[in-house]
């Protein structure tokens, strides 16, 4: 599946190479690909996307309109402050009709951290995207884990977790969901239309406090359901 990641950030780079490993084309979009494999990093940290790029060679880079041209799905992995304005970028008409995985979180660091949401309770910054773009197929998932936790949950000891998933359009949700056991997940639930990504995203204050008290991001909640009735 020919697969568009938009950002090079931690979260992009990590989707991207995941699944460049499990067969896909997959191209990273960016507002400036000569600047983007320029960038580098003394000490090779994460902010080093020109080694980024040459250690994943099959991984294509391209402008953000460029990328979105070529995926069947575009995965939204930006920031969530500048989410709108990168898909604006992209273009209307070439997102539409095309699934659009959305990963982001409306994370509001300017009064500094932990960050508040600038949308809850009555919106959500799925829905703004949705309608932003009314013919994309919008699903939300993967914004309730770190980035190694979204392509490689496995790695938690305790076995299973739960990862959400929100969106309007069935067929889209299947194909996001055949994505998320390829990467490993076990109990995806489908929340429901788009709406129910307000839950997800006000998950995050807590997900922060937890991460602060834990130490660290490598973390997950499990949905245990009531067993059926056997009578």
């Amino acid at each position: 599946m020919r697969i568009a990641v938009m950002g090079t950030g931690t979260v992009g780079r990590t989707i991207a190479a995941r699944l460049d490993e499990l067969g896909h084309d997959v191209t990273v979009g960016t507002r400036d690909v000569v600047a983007a494999r320029a960038r580098r990093s003394p000490d090779g940290s994460g902010g080093d996307f020109g080694r980024w790029t040459e250690e994943h060679p099959a991984i294509g880079l391209a402008t953000f309109p460029e990328a979105a041209e070529l995926g069947e799905v575009v995965v939204n992995a930006t920031s969530g402050e500048v989410s709108l304005a990168v898909l604006a970028a992209a273009g209307t008409s070439r997102l539409a009709g095309k699934v659009l995985l959305d990963i982001s979180n409306p994370l509001d660091f300017s009064a500094g951290f932990p960050p508040t949401l600038f949308v809850a309770d009555i919106d959500s910054l799925g829905e703004q995207i949705q309608r932003a773009f009314p013919e994309a197929k919008v699903v939300k998932t993967l914004n309730t884990l770190a980035a190694e936790l979204m392509v490689r949950p496995g790695q938690l000891d305790e076995g299973d977790h739960t990862v959400f998933m929100s969106g309007n359009d069935a067929d889209a949700k299947a194909l996001v969901r055949d994505l998320l056991v390829s990467m490993g997940h076990t109990d995806v639930i489908d929340l429901g239309d788009i709406s129910t990504s307000r839950g997800t995203e006000m998950f995050l204050p807590l997900w922060l406090r937890l991460m602060s008290f834990l130490g660290t991001g490598l973390f997950n909640v499990k949905v245990v359901r009531e067993r059926p009735s056997t009578d």
